[in-house]
Parts: structure tokens; sequence; C-alpha cells
């Protein structure tokens, strides 16, 4: 800036222009000090801001699953019929997982606890063999021993020596006495914490037969449910019209997900535009059963994703980092994930056996975020992988490496 006056204001001599100078120094300097605190303001949020933010974003997200639940139950019995089956199945195999998971803990413990039953009960052995030989040479030698080595002692060196050593045995005995009473102690509560243990077994046996027998009802229901659905298409003809009502739910869903996710504290790039190729594949192994864009339902619709075949229970992974967006069941798509990789894209998982992830959770390459099944009333094991750019569905197999 320059410090001569502005035309219209003439000459302001000296005493002005000083005025005009300082006026302008104070100001550059207050910028210069308020600048940071705005950038502060504008950039990164705080951590509390951010949680605070993502309890909004994970809200709306919840009113999306009720409304879309809401709809399911309005449109479709059958529908309702076959994720309340297939969720009791999830439910009923992370209970089995985790009472599993508890008894496998819980022979690992008992495993220690007798393995240090077993070293104390050696270590005691040892202990009392050598205190019994040291009680019989105390024997032979009599009770006086020191007595008497009083009386046949001529040099009182010598004797002090002597009277020494028998202390140093004395105090010997009696540390060793008190160590096989510790260990008797340790011993005698390690024996309680292996029946306690036992005992816990016996309940995780009878809690997993009970898991089991829960999971066997729960795919009964879900088998009856599928074959219902399958007995109204035949009886109907309304697999086309099935389909694409489970399309419309779907395009709703990605829909209102953008909405709630506007402000979502994400990267704004896209992260996928420069991986084309280079993203590891969602399941390690399978054979792709249907490719995006293929026909589908007799040609009049088109597969948005592509069908990957695969073992049931095989797990899958986020070939990239995001967050959790969407975690529940929907029509068509059986326990399907979503996850918000910023930048405009979302990917999709559907058909998972169960799901391992929830809403708002954060997802880094390569994590495990479901296990393949064939919920949604698919027919066979399978993994349901599709990629979107803003609400458009994109051909997903561009962004995996090369098989």
């Amino acid at each position: 800036m320059s410090s001569h006056p502005h035309p219209s204001t003439g000459h302001p001599g000296p005493p002005r222009r000083l005025a005009s100078v300082a006026v302008l120094v104070l100001c550059a300097v207050f910028c210069s000090l308020s600048a940071p605190s705005t950038a502060s303001a504008q950039g990164k949020a705080t951590p509390t801001q951010k949680e605070a933010e993502l309890r909004k974003v994970n809200a709306k997200i919840e009113k999306v699953r009720k409304s879309v639940n809401a709809d399911i139950e309005k449109r479709d019995r059958l529908s309702v019929q076959l994720r309340d089956a297939e969720l009791g199945v999830q439910g009923a195999r992370k209970r089995l997982d985790a009472t599993r998971a508890e008894r496998i803990a819980s022979e690992g413990r008992l495993r220690e606890f007798e393995r240090e039953l077993a070293k104390l009960e050696k270590d005691l052995t040892g202990e009392r063999g050598a205190l019994a030989g040291e009680l019989r040479a105390a024997y032979v030698n009599g009770r006086e021993e020191e007595i008497k080595l009083l009386l046949n002692q001529e040099d009182p060196a010598t004797f002090g020596r002597m009277l020494q050593y028998y202390g140093y045995l004395g105090r010997a005995r009696a540390e060793r006495i008190g160590s096989i009473r510790e260990k008797l102690e340790r011993l005698a509560l390690v024996r309680e914490k292996v029946a306690a243990e036992l005992a816990r077994l016996q309940e995780l046996e009878a809690d997993q037969e009970r898991e089991v027998a829960a999971l066997r009802s729960a795919q009964d229901k879900r088998s009856k449910a599928v074959a219902s659905i399958d007995s109204q298409i035949k009886s109907r003809g309304g697999e086309l019209q099935r389909l694409e009502s489970q399309a419309r739910g779907l395009e709703k869903l990605i829909v209102e997900l953008r909405k709630a996710l506007r402000d979502v504290p994400v990267a704004k790039q896209a992260p996928f535009e420069p991986l084309k190729g280079k993203l590891p594949w969602p399941v390690q192994q399978g054979r792709v059963l249907a490719r995006f864009g293929q026909p589908r339902a007799g040609g009049s619709m088109r597969w948005q994703g592509m069908l990957i075949g695969t073992d049931r229970g095989a797990r899958v992974r986020a070939p990239f980092a995001g967050r959790v967006a969407y975690a529940d069941w929907l029509p068509g798509m059986g326990l399907m994930l979503v996850v918000d990789h910023g930048g405009g894209y979302l990917s999709l998982y559907g058909h998972n056996e169960e799901l391992f992830r929830k809403v708002g959770d954060p997802v880094a390459a390569g994590d495990v975020i479901g296990s393949v099944g064939d919920t949604g009333g698919h027919n066979q094991p399978a993994l349901y992988f599709e990629v979107r750019r803003g609400r458009q569905p994109v051909d997903p197999q561009i962004w995996l490496q090369r098989r």
C-alpha cells in the first residue's frame, strides 16, 4: 500500500500522514495476529466437534434405517419374514461364535493352571525330599548337636565357624519349610481354579448346545421364508416385479444416505481415481458369477455390480479406507454393508452371512468387515460388490487388480 494521500483528500500534512501510517501498521499487525486463529476456526475441527458431527450423521443414518425397515414392513410380508429369520441366524451365529471363543479361552486357562499345578507338585516333591534328608541328618546327629560340638571342640575359632555353619543350616531348614508351606497354599488355590474352570467349561458346553439349537431353528425359519418367496414367484410370475421393487429400495437408500452423509467429515478428494486396476478384491478367492451390465431377469434389468461366488464364511475385506455408512438387512441384498470412501464414492457389500462392523466405524484397507453368505434369499454363497460414484453405479471390476 502507498502512504500518499488520496487525490480527493488533498495534502493531509505530516501529522495526518503519520496517523495514517500508524493505523495501517496496527491493521497489519492485527491481521497477522488474527490470521492463524481464523484459519484454525475454518480449518481442522477439534476431536469433540468431530465426534458431535459423527453422532449427528449416525442419528440421520439410523432414521434412514428405520424408514427402510418401515417400508419393508408395509410393502412385503414375506420379506419381513425373511429379514427376521436371517437376522435371527446372524444373531445366533454371533452368540455361538462368542461362546466358542470363550470356551477356547477357558480351555487355554485350564491348560495353564494344569501346567502350573504339575510344576508345583514337582517342586514340592523335590523340596520335601531335600527337607527329609536334612531332617534325617539332624536326627542322626542328635537333638543336642550344638552342645556336643561345644564339649568336643578345643579350638574356639573352629567352634565359632561350626556354630555359624549350624546356624546357616537351621535358617535354611526354616526357609525350606516356609517355601513348602507357600507352595502348598498355592497348590490348593490352583486346584480350586482348575475345579472352577472345569465347571465353567461344562456351562459353556451347555450354552454352546443351546446356541447350536437356536441357530438350527433360525436356519429352518429362513429356509421356510425362502421357500414361501420362491412359491409366490412361481405362482404369480413376480420375479421381475420383485427385482424392480428391490432395485427401487436400494436407490432410495442411496439417495437418503447421500443426504445424511453431506455433513460427515471425510476427505474431499476422490480416492478411487488414481487407483483403477490397483485395489485388492474384497474376497481372496472366488469366480465371477455376474458382471456389471450383464442382463438379468430375462434381459429387462441389468446388474449394477458384480456377483462373486465363493465359500460360505469367507472373509470380506474393504479394498480401501473409509467409514461404515450403513449396516443392515435390505431386500434383495440381505445383510448389506455400505462404506463411504469420500470424494462421492461408496462401495456396497451384499449377501453377507455376518456383518462385523457397525455404522460410524472407521475402516482401513484390508479390514475384515463381513463374511460371505446367501442372505437376501440368494440360492448360493456369494458376495455382491458394487461401487457408486455419486448416485451412479460404475463397473467395480475396473478398480480391482487383474486376476
